[in-house]
Protein backbone atom coordinates (compact mmCIF):
# COMPACT_ATOMS: atom_id res chain seq x y z
CA UNK A 1 0.00 0.00 0.00
CA UNK A 2 1.05 3.50 -0.85
CA UNK A 3 -0.57 6.89 0.02
CA UNK A 4 0.51 10.14 -1.50
CA UNK A 5 0.56 14.02 -0.02
CA UNK A 6 2.26 16.81 -0.65
CA UNK A 7 3.41 20.50 0.32
CA UNK A 8 4.14 23.57 -1.00
CA UNK A 9 5.93 26.80 1.17
CA UNK A 10 6.34 30.00 -0.17
CA UNK A 11 8.65 32.27 1.94
CA UNK A 12 10.48 32.55 4.98
CA UNK A 13 9.97 30.15 8.26
CA UNK A 14 8.26 32.61 10.09
CA UNK A 15 6.24 34.82 7.68
CA UNK A 16 5.79 32.49 4.90
CA UNK A 17 2.58 29.73 4.21
CA UNK A 18 2.15 26.55 3.23
CA UNK A 19 -0.34 24.17 1.82
CA UNK A 20 -1.07 20.36 1.82
CA UNK A 21 -2.68 17.70 -0.01
CA UNK A 22 -3.08 14.26 -0.71
CA UNK A 23 -4.12 12.69 -3.74
CA UNK A 24 -7.65 11.20 -2.49
CA UNK A 25 -8.69 14.81 -2.53
CA UNK A 26 -9.52 15.57 1.18
CA UNK A 27 -7.00 17.83 1.77
CA UNK A 28 -6.50 20.09 -1.05
CA UNK A 29 -4.57 23.06 -0.66
CA UNK A 30 -4.92 23.34 3.01
CA UNK A 31 -3.36 25.85 4.13
CA UNK A 32 -0.65 25.63 6.53
CA UNK A 33 2.15 28.63 8.68
CA UNK A 34 4.48 29.07 11.35
CA UNK A 35 1.23 29.83 13.27
CA UNK A 36 -0.76 27.43 12.37
CA UNK A 37 2.23 25.04 13.68
CA UNK A 38 3.47 27.30 16.84
CA UNK A 39 1.16 29.46 17.80
CA UNK A 40 -2.73 27.60 17.60
CA UNK A 41 -3.43 29.88 14.74
CA UNK A 42 -5.88 28.80 11.70
CA UNK A 43 -5.41 26.14 9.53
CA UNK A 44 -3.57 22.64 9.92
CA UNK A 45 -0.20 21.32 10.86
CA UNK A 46 2.14 18.10 10.27
CA UNK A 47 1.65 17.07 13.92
CA UNK A 48 -2.17 17.34 14.07
CA UNK A 49 -2.26 15.29 10.93
CA UNK A 50 0.23 12.91 12.46
CA UNK A 51 -2.54 13.07 15.59
CA UNK A 52 -5.18 12.26 13.21
CA UNK A 53 -3.43 9.31 11.16
CA UNK A 54 -2.63 7.79 15.07
CA UNK A 55 -6.09 7.89 15.99
CA UNK A 56 -7.38 6.87 13.25
CA UNK A 57 -5.61 3.93 12.80
CA UNK A 58 -5.81 2.86 16.57
CA UNK A 59 -9.36 2.96 16.22
CA UNK A 60 -9.49 1.26 12.90
CA UNK A 61 -7.05 -1.91 14.60
CA UNK A 62 -9.27 -1.67 17.57
CA UNK A 63 -12.48 -2.72 15.57
CA UNK A 64 -10.52 -5.20 14.02
CA UNK A 65 -9.37 -6.65 17.22
CA UNK A 66 -13.32 -7.04 18.30
CA UNK A 67 -14.37 -8.06 15.30
CA UNK A 68 -11.96 -11.02 15.84
CA UNK A 69 -13.84 -11.58 18.96
CA UNK A 70 -17.07 -11.72 16.98
CA UNK A 71 -18.12 -7.81 18.75
CA UNK A 72 -18.81 -5.25 16.81
CA UNK A 73 -18.59 -1.48 18.51
CA UNK A 74 -21.97 0.64 18.01
CA UNK A 75 -19.32 3.39 18.29
CA UNK A 76 -15.57 4.23 18.52
CA UNK A 77 -14.17 7.54 19.14
CA UNK A 78 -10.65 8.22 19.68
CA UNK A 79 -8.21 11.53 20.34
CA UNK A 80 -4.70 11.36 19.69
CA UNK A 81 -1.79 14.15 21.20
CA UNK A 82 1.21 14.95 19.84
CA UNK A 83 3.63 15.92 22.00
CA UNK A 84 6.71 17.99 20.89
CA UNK A 85 9.45 19.03 22.52
CA UNK A 86 12.65 21.03 21.49
CA UNK A 87 15.55 18.60 22.44
CA UNK A 88 19.41 18.74 21.79
CA UNK A 89 18.69 17.45 18.07
CA UNK A 90 15.96 20.25 17.39
CA UNK A 91 12.05 20.18 17.54
CA UNK A 92 11.00 16.32 17.87
CA UNK A 93 7.45 14.34 18.33
CA UNK A 94 8.36 12.80 22.11
CA UNK A 95 4.78 11.34 22.45
CA UNK A 96 1.62 10.64 21.12
CA UNK A 97 -0.86 9.41 23.70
Amino acid sequence: MKRNASAKWQGDLKTGKGTVSTDSGVLNETQYSFSTRFENGKGTNPEELIAAAHAGCFTMALSGQLGAANLVAEHLATTATVTMEKVEAGWTVTGVH
